[in-house]
């Protein structure tokens, strides 16, 4: 005759057993929630401080895979066996009904007290919880090291298997993407009245690497050039009349530019002579440095740093002039546009009351946006002229009138082909009209 054996563990030592997994159950929903969402670049500011709890963190977050794996096994145990226990214990109280008094206890117990309470606990703060489980996460890793890294493996294995990129490296379109990011939330109070010019600037650093000097020189049109032929006292006159103090010196055309001459080396050259009839501008210019205008903007700023240089000549691909770009000219597209009292200051945009502007046509679109939040398409064009010409197709007639973009341009102005003014009106002004 047969005899079962029974197991059974008494009320009074199951109750704290399961108190204790569902304690360990929450310490690892903490910890798993608290090393995903902790900060990379806060806690690598605070280890280099010498913070050994954050030390500690960004060893973890190196092998952040095998931490994730290594609460979830411990949770699972840890769940199982409290499940275990009280379904053994009310199983010999209630019969087999005490398997679903115990789904159900256990189901509410563990939502509550092991995920939903420390899981927001650690989301909230993240860094914090992170930083006081710091040694113990450590601690669990070591322990559940092998298991862990079994189980990571495998988890590997199967994500390659379907096709999922399991390496932790990010390409640098992810990067500049996750700093975008960060900027967009940065000063989100709106009380915070310098977080628009910080987050502006920030962006701003960013689209150095994506921009051109193209993008941003000073077109041939707007360059004072001097013709080193013409007598000294008359490039004397242009160069005080000019609002710079580098100016590109031209020998028979003006795409033949053979160098750049500075005013204060000019006056100097002037006074030592007694006069400008006996200066001689090819021993006081100096060699002019062309530049692509394909060049990225930020290794352009590179660029002048190891020069020592803040001018340059910028030339398409067939050696013509295109404009020329300097220092000034990339801090402005970090910083804003810079004035001082020696500048010709030409907004070249007015605006009228209703709600309308009347702008030049060599005014770039990159200062449009800018200066009045608008979305115009900077890949096409530099200028707002040019903008129009894109999209009309042809040379338009003064008071012809385009709509894209939710804009309304009317043509006012032309000088031969060139469109040399021109109303906007923006979505906004339009839906006020209307």
């Amino acid at each position: 005759m047969e005899h079962e054996i029974a197991f059974e563990l008494p009320p009074s030592i199951a109750a704290p057993l399961v108190v204790l997994c569902l304690a360990l159950s929450a310490y690892l929903a903490a910890t798993e929630t608290a090393i995903t969402g902790a900060s990379h670049p806060r806690m690598h500011r605070l280890a280099q401080q010498g913070n050994k709890r954050a030390q500690t963190v960004m060893r973890l977050l190196e092998h952040k895979d095998q931490v994730v794996s290594a609460a979830l096994l411990g949770n699972s145990v840890v769940n199982i066996l409290s499940a275990a226990l009280t379904t053994a214990v009310l199983t010999s109280v209630f019969g087999a009904a005490g398997v679903v008094y115990a789904t159900i206890i256990i189901g509410v117990l563990v939502v509550i007290f092991a995920e939903v309470m420390p899981k927001t606990w650690a989301l909230l703060r993240a860094d914090r919880v992170a930083l006081i489980l710091a040694p113990s996460m450590a601690f669990t890793v070591a322990l559940l090291g092998p298991p862990a890294r079994a189980f990571a493996w495998i988890s590997r294995v199967l994500l390659k298997a379907i096709g999922v990129r399991t390496d932790r490296t990010t390409d640098a379109q992810e990067h500049a993407e996750l700093l975008r990011g960060a900027i967009d939330m940065h000063g989100g109070d709106a009380t915070d009245t310098d977080a628009p010019a910080e987050k502006a600037m920030l962006r701003n650093v960013l689209d150095l690497g994506d921009r051109t000097v193209g993008d941003v020189m000073t077109h041939r049109g707007n360059v004072a050039l001097i013709d080193a032929d013409e007598p000294v006292d008359s490039i004397v006159a242009q160069a005080l009349a000019a609002p710079y103090t580098r100016i590109p010196l031209y020998r028979g055309q003006p795409d033949n530019v053979i160098g750049v001459i500075h005013a204060k080396d000019l006056f100097r050259a002037v006074r030592a002579a007694g006069g400008p009839a006996e200066v001689k501008i090819d021993e006081i210019k100096t060699p002019p440095w062309f530049i692509p205008e394909s060049t990225i903007l930020f290794d352009q700023l590179e660029a002048f740093r190891e020069r020592h240089e803040h001018f340059a000549i910028v030339v398409d691909e067939y050696g013509a002039l295109r404009g020329i770009i300097t220092l000034e000219d990339i801090i402005e597209e970090i910083v804003g546009d810079i004035e001082d009292e020696h500048d010709a200051i030409r907004r070249g945009v007015l605006r009228r009351e209703d709600g309308s502007l009347i702008s030049q046509g060599d005014v770039p679109i990159r200062d449009l946006n800018r200066e009045f939040g608008w979305n115009l398409p900077e890949d096409v064009a530099i200028t707002i002229a040019g903008l129009v010409l894109h999209e009309a197709r042809r040379i338009p007639e003064v008071g012809q009138v385009y709509a894209f973009y939710g804009f309304r341009f009317e043509i006012l102005k032309r000088e031969g082909t060139r469109i040399a003014e021109l109303r906007i009106v923006p979505p906004a002004a339009i839906q006020a009209a209307n």
